[in-house]
């Protein structure tokens, strides 16, 4: 069982960033892959970015964020981070971050095993 805490959320105008922090419980951290998702009002909860540590630190992010987003993870620290730069009115949602036992790139909701109560980020026009 592993319990994920997100923290950093909050109101930033457009053009500003923010850095989330994910707090992982447990001593298995780097055996998951961890992923962020996102969920506006009244849309389904959509990928963010994903990183998975095998043999070094894979990446991937939605199309959305590319370029703006960087997820990043300290596993002897047992937290994953989502560095937020250049953001957007749209990049307004509940943020969640996600824990998979299976150590694969996932951009669906089902793949993942745990995940957090959620942070929010407003970014105001």
């Amino acid at each position: 069982q592993v319990q994920l805490v997100e923290s950093g959320g909050g109101l930033v105008q457009a053009g500003g960033s923010l850095r989330l922090s994910c707090a992982a419980s447990g001593r298995t951290f780097s055996n998951y892959a961890m992923g962020w998702f996102r969920q506006a009002p009244g849309k389904e909860r959509e990928f963010v970015a994903t990183t998975i540590y095998w043999g070094g630190v894979n990446t991937y992010y939605a199309d959305s964020v590319k370029g703006r987003f960087t997820i990043s993870r300290d596993n002897a620290k047992n937290t994953v981070y989502l560095q937020m730069n250049s953001l957007k009115p749209e990049d307004t949602a509940v943020y969640y971050c996600a824990a998979s036992v299976q150590r694969v790139v996932a951009v669906t909701a089902d793949r993942y095993d745990y995940w957090g109560q959620g942070t929010q980020v407003t970014v105001s026009s």
